[in-house]
């Protein structure tokens, strides 16, 4: 077989979504029955993995001009991929300490890669039995009966405790990073089989050098994870419904591509909750590829739905209390979900004799299609002005908001929730060329789809468009930045500079056109190339310029790993321990008992009378009690100075800091300490 570019590029780009979630089929039973060990996962998982990896690519098939696409867009999007995981790595954060979410993943993937199962034991035989002054919860995890639960979903944990097992903390931290190489890389690939293999390094560039790409891959988020399979699912669905196959052929490489793509796009849930609404444009695609008669549709949806099953049982099987901390908007997500299911089942019914309608006989169709695209664009544009948005239904947001509004020195409004100005979000990641260039790629793609024109755009349209509509109306997310770039950096910012590379590749080929039409000399000949070079200049200048400007010269929480080591290695092996402070309580209870191993608890009534209590009962256990405090002082006056508190860990680093009206630049301080007390039971 020979190695053609254009074959290479398309089965490389395709590797990530197939290996990830061939670990995450295997994976998740593991941690079901309470077995997701290195040994169990590396006889299940690995030959997974492996299988998958060998098997599945050779389904892909080649291009349509894969004996003409060139080796340098092959090599350019790998020299991309991997800078971008060095840099990355280089900059990669500590975020161990719980103020948001990356310490929470981390400290579930801690938890995991240690034990093995979930939920998370209390512990309290170990304490105090169940004495009414401890307390069990904290910042992410929740205290329900005798155990607790993470927050968040388990896709991104157990793709992290790879990492975890190869290099403990570190491994699992630089983890993320080569996910978001990984992710440029599916990018690249979804790009050249959509406009072509020549534009996929200009797109993967402008994704790798945007300032939310670059920082949430910094960080154990789980957005790098869930960026590789939706975006993989669009690309492996494109792969599968290149060849034609009917409802009745028997099946074959394009039905088992079809329903890997499912797949893929289903276990998105099983990485994030919210994935339900961004995949409710494939169930209706599917009834069209039924309506069509086409053999993709079912295993298609075969797969969505095994997919779909995992996600849901991973969120009312592991962390129910955060899915019902999010019944609010996650009930009527699932209502709708259960209309568009019912919905497409009545219209594939519906259709089902008389075909899909011909919209391309509607003159007036196509050209309304793009205008109300472009008028949806002029819309989010103007919003700030005319419906700006109030109402985070939380106090604890309000306070924040205002907080920062202080800082900022705005008028402070800590209700105003500024998604009116998400269009805006995007602007300042990827400039204002790259807007506007993609208002007019999706504009001129929805009026082609309807004169029934390039149909291989159908599915990555429906998704694309549906997830940036819904987002930018309701990003639901603090909006302080960089962490409200969270919301875009998934499929919002790869969207707009997808349909961006595409308008600018239609201009490029238009200029060629009309060249070819005219009789002029070198200068004329050459504006083809002159336009794409201009136009690619304003895509990448912005986002290089915001990111440059912006938070990625440093990196956040260094030293938290060493200190962790140092804490951890200062407690007795038959430690109890016994935070006496409650804010540090949320910020550090679960880096002590999920990293260091040992039983925790916070009181709330940290009364010299309280802390006694407890003390003599983890005595009467025949443990060591040791007492946490962020402060000296706070430990001496319970300890009457019989012992003298020691701080075993202390980080002062630079951290991100929170803007409301413009991109985020510079740094603020992480200051955090642990001071211990230890009272060993012979005393």
């Amino acid at each position: 077989m020979r190695l053609l570019p254009g074959r290479i590029l398309a089965r490389v780009t395709a590797l990530p979504a197939i290996a990830l979630s061939a670990w995450l089929l295997a994976a998740f039973p593991l941690l079901v029955i309470g077995h997701f060990t290195p040994l169990t996962s590396l006889i299940l998982g690995l030959p997974a993995v492996v299988a998958a990896c060998a098997l599945v690519p050779r389904l892909i098939p080649d291009p349509p001009d894969g004996e003409r696409v060139p080796w340098w867009p092959v090599i350019a999007v790998l020299v991309i991929a991997v800078a971008f995981a060095a840099v990355q790595i280089a900059f990669h954060a500590e975020a161990l300490v719980i103020r948001r979410d990356p310490a929470s993943y981390a400290m579930y993937t801690a938890w995991i890669a240690e034990n093995g199962y979930l939920p998370i034991p209390q512990q309290r035989e170990l304490i105090a039995g169940d004495d009414p002054a401890l307390s069990y919860q904290s910042l992410a995890y929740y205290q329900r009966d005798d155990v607790i639960w993470p927050q968040f979903m388990a896709g991104a944990p157990l793709v992290l405790s790879v990492g975890y097992w190869l290099g403990g903390l570190d491994g699992m931290l630089v983890t993320t990073p080569v996910l978001g190489a990984l992710g440029v890389l599916t990018f690249a690939g979804l790009t050249a089989r959509l406009v072509g293999a020549r534009w996929a390094p200009l797109a993967a560039l402008i994704l790798a050098v945007c300032l939310p790409q670059q920082w949430v891959s910094r960080f154990t988020y789980s957005e790098p994870l869930a960026q590789i399979l939706l975006l993989g699912g669009l690309l492996l669905a494109f792969d599968a419904l290149a060849r034609n196959r009917s409802i009745t052929d028997r099946w074959g490489g394009p039905q088992t591509l079809a329903a890997v793509a499912g797949l893929v796009f289903g276990l998105g849930v099983l990485v994030r909750i919210d994935a339900i609404r961004d995949l409710l444009p494939v169930v209706g695609f599917v009834g069209l590829l039924l309506v069509a008669r086409r053999g993709q549709g079912l295993p298609l949806v075969g797969g969505l739905a095994v997919g779909v099953i995992y996600g849901l049982v991973a969120g009312y099987g592991f962390s129910y209390p955060y899915l019902d901390y999010l019944s609010d908007s996650l009930n009527p997500l699932l209502l709708i979900s259960s209309v568009v299911v019912f919905a497409t089942v009545v219209l594939t019914a519906a259709l089902w004799r008389y075909g899909l309608p011909h919209t391309e006989r509607v003159r007036w169709l196509p050209n309304t299609m793009a205008a109300l695209a472009l008028l949806t664009m002029v819309g989010f544009a103007i919003r700030p002005l005319l419906w700006p948005d109030y109402g985070h239904g939380s106090d604890f947001t309000d306070q924040w908001v205002a907080a920062v509004q202080q800082i900022e020195g705005l008028p402070v409004e800590g209700s105003r929730t500024y998604y009116d100005m998400s269009l805006y979000w995007v602007g300042w990641y990827v400039g204002l060329g790259t807007v506007l260039f993609a208002a007019l790629g999706v504009a001129l793609v929805l009026r082609r789809l309807t004169q029934r024109r390039d149909l291989p755009w159908l599915l990555p349209a429906m998704l694309l468009v549906w997830t940036v509509t819904t987002t930018l109306l309701r990003p639901a997310i603090t909006p302080d930045h960089p962490w409200a770039s969270r919301r875009l950096i998934v499929l919002v910012i790869p969207a707009f500079i997808l349909f961006a590379v595409w308008f600018l590749a239609w201009l490029t080929h238009y200029c060629e056109r009309s060249v070819s039409y005219t009789r002029g000399g070198s200068m004329v000949r050459s504006l083809p190339a002159v336009v794409a070079a201009c136009a690619a200049v304003s895509l990448l200048g912005p986002a290089v310029a915001t990111s440059a400007a912006g938070i990625m010269g440093y990196r956040q929480d260094v030293g938290t790993v060493a200190e962790t080591e140092r804490l951890c290695a200062s407690l007795p092996p038959d430690a109890s321990v016994i935070v006496v402070d409650s804010a540090m309580a949320g910020n550090y209870m679960p880096l002590l008992r999920n990293v260091c191993g040992a039983p925790t608890a916070a009181l709330a009534d940290p009364s010299p009378e309280v802390v006694q209590r407890v003390v003599s009962a983890v005595h009467e256990r025949g443990r060591d009690a040791v007492l946490a405090a962020p402060e000296w002082d706070h430990l001496d006056g319970l300890t009457d100075g019989s012992v003298e508190p020691e701080r075993h860990f202390h980080v002062v680093a630079e951290m991100d800091p929170s803007t409301l009206m413009e991109p985020p630049t510079g740094h603020w301080t992480f200051n955090g300490s642990v001071w211990t007390a230890v009272l060993p039971a012979s005393e």
